[in-house]
């Protein structure tokens, strides 16, 4: 049996581990990159994953990951864009910096009260049809059933809206991975990748937006922006917009 260490002393192993991995790198696999969305050059930390530690994940200034850096980009070459009310699903820090401002107004939303501006379940929203114009979220629908979130996203877009999705995706699968028989936290961990997740996308995700009545494009992260962002090469962003 694995002994578990107490968690103040797995924290400081998990502090010493990413510092490990930062030093014990070799001077040619050391990278700079910058930071769409605090301005930052230089390198960038690891950060434990799923299964590995990612070597060049977070921003050494403002700390956002990959998916954080891709979207920053994609909201920066589309500034000409028009936001209106904006609604924020399980609002990340670096997200809501993002955000804040763009926009008409801008409402944070969680599912526990306190948190977020609105409580809300993203599988049945309480909010009236047409509430807003732009919908952030992101890494939420790998949670939760999307069969029954997606409907509701586009029912509160107002038409003309776009819903900015993002979530973890196998894009060489064909058709997600999910198991009714898996139900613990550590099996959801083994077979999900995290103990509250509940599928891995496949590319069918494109079939599943698409049959909830939304007009889909992706928005994937270039080899050249993996270079000088520090993005996930193939990341995926998906537009989703109601006529």
């Amino acid at each position: 049996m694995t002994m578990v260490p107490p968690p103040k002393l797995r924290k400081r192993l998990r502090k010493l581990s990413l510092k490990l991995a930062r030093l014990g790198r070799e001077p040619s696999d050391r990278q700079d990159y910058t930071c769409p969305l605090c301005g930052y050059e230089g390198p960038f930390k690891p950060r434990f994953g799923t299964v590995a530690i990612r070597l060049d994940a977070a921003c050494a200034q403002c700390g956002a990951l990959e998916r954080h850096r891709h979207i920053g980009l994609w909201f920066r070459d589309n500034a000409h864009r028009t936001w209106g009310d904006i609604l924020h699903f399980a609002p990340e820090r670096q997200m809501r910096k993002l955000l804040q401002g763009l926009g008409s107004s801008y409402t944070t939303a969680e599912l526990l009260a306190g948190v977020a501006d609105l409580a809300l379940n993203i599988e049945a929203i309480d909010l009236p049809d047409a509430s807003y114009d732009t919908i952030m979220c992101n890494h939420v629908l790998e949670h939760v059933d999307d069969a029954k979130a997606l409907p509701e996203l586009y029912r509160i877009l107002r038409p003309g809206g776009q819903a900015i999705l993002t979530f973890p995706l196998i894009a060489s699968w064909p058709e997600s991975y999910e198991n009714p028989d898996v139900k613990t936290e550590a099996d959801r961990h083994k077979h999900f990748g995290q103990s509250d997740h509940v599928r891995y996308f496949g590319w069918d995700a494109t079939t599943r937006i698409a049959a909830a009545g939304f007009k889909l494009t992706t928005i994937v992260a270039t080899g050249q922006e993996a270079v000088t962002y520090g993005v996930a090469r193939g990341d995926v962003i998906f537009l989703c917009e109601k006529g």
